[in-house]
């Protein structure tokens, strides 16, 4: 008779203008592609904001990170260049000189919700980071991001639409709620079969084999 595959669901908590999410991203997007066939994975983002009281014209990114975590310009300089061989390394290429700016990204995560219900909502984030951390384009300005949407395959005019009506709101709220009550309060997280948590940002093999290892556990119960 015909073998279900195992299937795994990954809810990946995470911030969009955050490199280790990036990170993070692209290393389980590779995982899930290894194990394509072996273990079939529904992979939804979920929102958390890493600076939600951000203004609109946000905040210059060396600035911000050396007051926010009491860090020197130095350190900066060489937490950049860590992520930027870790994203080359996976084939994610940062451009941090073009990140000049942290910035809300409430808008962001609604438009994610809304792509999740589109069925598009996977492309829309890879999108998403490519354009803040490839290409420095600004993730809270909302004809930027309908545009992106357009290039996730989703509608332009709707996108714009939700964006303007402030649609999802509550949703992004509840759910940033869920997930601090719930003690996540760093990111990257992902929350696998709604039981295991997986904290920070990870490698392609680490992914691959949690991957495995979950789905060999389900087929066994």
């Amino acid at each position: 008779g015909a073998v279900m595959t195992p299937s795994v669901t990954i809810d990946f908590v995470s911030d969009v203008v955050f490199p280790w999410c990036a990170l993070g991203a692209t290393a389980l997007e590779q995982a899930i592609e290894n194990v394509a066939g072996e273990v079939s994975v529904e992979l939804t983002y979920k929102p958390f904001e890493l600076n939600p009281n951000m203004p609109a014209e946000g905040e210059k990114a060396v600035e911000h990170l050396m007051r926010k975590y009491g860090r020197t310009a130095q350190d900066v300089a060489n937490g950049k260049a860590m992520q930027i061989e870790r994203g080359n390394a996976i084939g994610f290429k940062f451009d941090l000189e073009k990140r000049t700016h942290f910035y809300n990204t409430f808008d962001a995560h609604r438009l994610l919700l809304w792509a999740s219900e589109q069925g598009r909502q996977v492309a829309l984030k890879k999108i998403l980071l490519r354009a803040y951390f490839s290409e420095g384009q600004n993730p809270s300005d909302q004809q930027t991001l309908a545009r992106l949407a357009a290039e996730a395959g989703l509608d332009q005019e709707q996108a714009s639409e939700v964006l303007a009506s402030g649609a999802y709101a509550a949703e992004v709220r509840e759910l940033e709620a869920f997930y601090q009550q719930r003690g996540i309060n760093s990111v990257p997280a992902l929350v696998l079969n709604d039981r295991h948590l997986v904290s920070g940002s990870q490698s392609v093999e680490y992914y691959e084999q949690m991957l495995r290892q979950l789905a060999s556990a389900s087929a066994e119960a």
